[in-house]
C-alpha cells in the first residue's frame, strides 16, 4: 500500500490527481489553503473508492508553517496508517497571475515566487526526511516554459525554476535512489488564472485550434498522467521534464 502527499489536492487538477491515484489503489494526503469542505468532499470520494485519505491546511506561499506542517504529516501517518514514512510528494499547489511584462509589479512577482518556487522547494526539504528511500517526486511545471504567451512571464519564471530544480533534485536525491521528474500540463479547463480557459469561448478556440489533438485538456487528462508517471511502469524515469498538452504548438 502506497501514500501520496498532494499539494494543492482539494479542486481543479489536484483533485482529479488524488482521485486517479486512489483509482489505482494509492491512499492520499492532500492539502487545501482555505477550502475546507472541497477538501472535506475529496476525501470522501475516496472513501468512496475504498482508500484512506487525510486532508491538512496549508499555505505553501508561507514556508515559516512548514515545520509545523511536516509534524502535522508525521502525525496523520501515525494515526491513520501506522507508518513514519510517505512514497510520493507532488509539489502541485499554484495560483495564475495574469500580467504583461511590463506591468508585472513586484507584490505579484514575489507571490509567484513564494507559491511556485520557494514554496516547493523549502516544502520538499522539510518532507524529504518522511519520503522513503525509493520515493519519488512529482514537481508541476506549465507548458509556458516552452511556448511564450504574452501575459504569464512571472509564471513561467518561477515554473523555469522549478525545471531546473528538479534536475538538481533528481542528481542529489539519487544516492537515496528517489526518483524525481517535473510535468508540464499544457491549457486546461479549470478554475485556474480565474477560468480563462474554460470560460472564454474565443481563448478556449484559439488554444485548441492551435493542439495537435484539437482541443484543450481536461483535469482528468492531467490526473492520468500522474498515475501513469508515479506507477511501478515509470519508476526508470528520472530527472525529466514531461509535457501533457495534447501538442500544443508544435
Amino acid at each position: 500500500m502506497s501514500i501520496a502527499l498532494i499539494t494543492g489536492g482539494s479542486r481543479g487538477l489536484g483533485r482529479s490527481m488524488a482521485l486517479h491515484l486512489a483509482d489505482k489503489g494509492i491512499d492520499i494526503i492532500l492539502t487545501f489553503r482555505s477550502g475546507q469542505s472541497e477538501a472535506d468532499e475529496v476525501v470522501r470520494d475516496i472513501a468512496r473508492k475504498g482508500r484512506k485519505a487525510v486532508a491538512l491546511q496549508l499555505d505553501v506561499a508561507d514556508s515559516a508553517t512548514f515545520d509545523a506542517f511536516a509534524a502535522s504529516v508525521k502525525t496523520a501517518l501515525a494515526d491513520t496508517w501506522k507508518r513514519t514514512n510517505f512514497d510520493f510528494l507532488v509539489n502541485n499547489a499554484g495560483i495564475g497571475i495574469h500580467a504583461p511584462f511590463m506591468q508585472t509589479d513586484a507584490a505579484q512577482f514575489d507571490q509567484l515566487v513564494n507559491i511556485h518556487l520557494k514554496g516547493p522547494f523549502f516544502l520538499s526539504q522539510k518532507l524529504l526526511p518522511l519520503l522513503r528511500d525509493g520515493g519519488r517526486v512529482l514537481n508541476i511545471s506549465s507548458g509556458l516554459t516552452r511556448f511564450a504567451l504574452p501575459g504569464h512571464a512571472a509564471y513561467a519564471a518561477m515554473k523555469g525554476g522549478m525545471e531546473v530544480l528538479t534536475r538538481y533534485m533528481a542528481k542529489e536525491l539519487g544516492e537515496r535512489r528517489i526518483a524525481v521528474n517535473i510535468l508540464a500540463p499544457g491549457a486546461i479547463e479549470t478554475d485556474f488564472g480565474g477560468g480563462t480557459v474554460r470560460d472564454n469561448e474565443q481563448v478556449n478556440a484559439f488554444l485548441a485550434g492551435n493542439t495537435a489533438l484539437g482541443r484543450v485538456g481536461l483535469p482528468d487528462d492531467i490526473g492520468g498522467a500522474v498515475a501513469l508517471l508515479l506507477s511501478d511502469e515509470g519508476g526508470w524515469i528520472n530527472g525529466q521534464r514531461i509535457e501533457a498538452s495534447g501538442g500544443m504548438f508544435l
